[in-house]
């Protein structure tokens, strides 16, 4: 068994050393040793760590405060919070006009377990509030389906395009 065991391992060698070189032999010894030196000099992605930990200091989000962006249907509100800037979750302040126009999404209630359609609009008219800035961007579908997109200002229709703040309302469950 040993006796074959040699045969094959020396067979193997001298097949290897017909089809290469010492020096290409070396350089790839060369390439692997430096290649496993670069290896701690990777970046390593440590925010999600760092994240973790600031996130494990807050306190408990509330998902029925709707001047934060933790409320449950603002999943998929792009913009200032119109309750930080003088008007509601679904109304715009004094002196903007709401968009005739709208974005939607699907948020779920942890109240009552339940998913909701939600319309999201834009209010127009005066100059951006500036206040509880949102980015929530759950469902958000590319550019080319539009209805489903909150990166524009969705102020079309309305008698000015400057944009002020956005509103959710309920219209539908899913």
């Amino acid at each position: 068994m040993a006796d074959t065991m040699d045969r094959l391992v020396e067979s193997m060698t001298r097949a290897i050393a017909q089809r290469t070189s010492r020096r290409s032999f070396l350089a790839r010894i060369g390439k692997a040793v430096l290649g496993a030196a670069v290896i701690p000099l990777l970046p390593v992605d440590r925010v999600s760590r760092e994240a973790d930990a600031a996130d494990a200091k807050k306190p408990p989000k509330n998902p029925n405060d709707d001047l934060t962006c933790d409320y449950w249907k603002y999943c998929a509100i792009d913009g200032f919070l119109c309750t930080c800037c003088g008007g509601d979750s679904h109304d715009c302040p004094p002196g903007a006009t709401p968009s005739p126009t709208s974005w939607v999404g699907t948020c779920h209630n942890p109240g009552d377990n339940r998913d909701y359609i939600v319309s999201y609009r834009d209010c127009c008219g005066k100059a951006a509030c500036g206040k509880c800035l949102c980015g929530n961007t759950q469902g958000e579908m590319p550019i080319y389906r539009a209805q489903l997109d909150s990166d524009l200002i969705w102020c079309f229709g309305a008698p000015t395009m400057v944009y002020h703040c956005s509103t959710s309302e309920i219209v539908g469950l899913k």
